[in-house]
């Protein structure tokens, strides 16, 4: 009986604890975003949100050529990317809404 309490809680504990699929490490800072399709229109087309910036701007780059990679090979197998406004666009090109940084890309074959 106690074995069955205890593995219950740690059961319930781990369901506490939430999902951390899109957070990552980089920079020696947390970041978290998504990669999201931009719509049947476009296939393979996409936009990344990461952030905080305020935490680092490389760091964000960085979260959001994972968040792409990632969101790539899950919709057509390959890590190709053609960046529209991407991770090594110059500073001043760079989009963002509020702390989140935005990159665009299309997934390529």
């Amino acid at each position: 009986m106690r074995t069955v309490l205890i593995v219950t809680g740690l059961l319930a504990l781990a369901a506490c604890g939430g999902s951390k699929e899109n957070v990552h490490e980089f920079d020696g800072q947390i970041y978290s975003g998504r990669a999201r399709a931009v719509g049947k229109e476009a296939p393979g087309a996409f936009t990344v949100a990461i952030g905080p910036v305020s935490k680092g701007l490389t760091g964000a780059r960085e979260a959001g050529r994972y968040e792409a990679t990632k969101f790539c090979i899950g919709y057509i197998g390959t890590s190709d990317v053609d960046w529209q406004l991407g991770p090594d666009t110059p500073d001043d090109a760079l989009q963002f809404d509020g702390d989140k940084l935005i990159l665009r890309g299309t997934c390529v074959e």
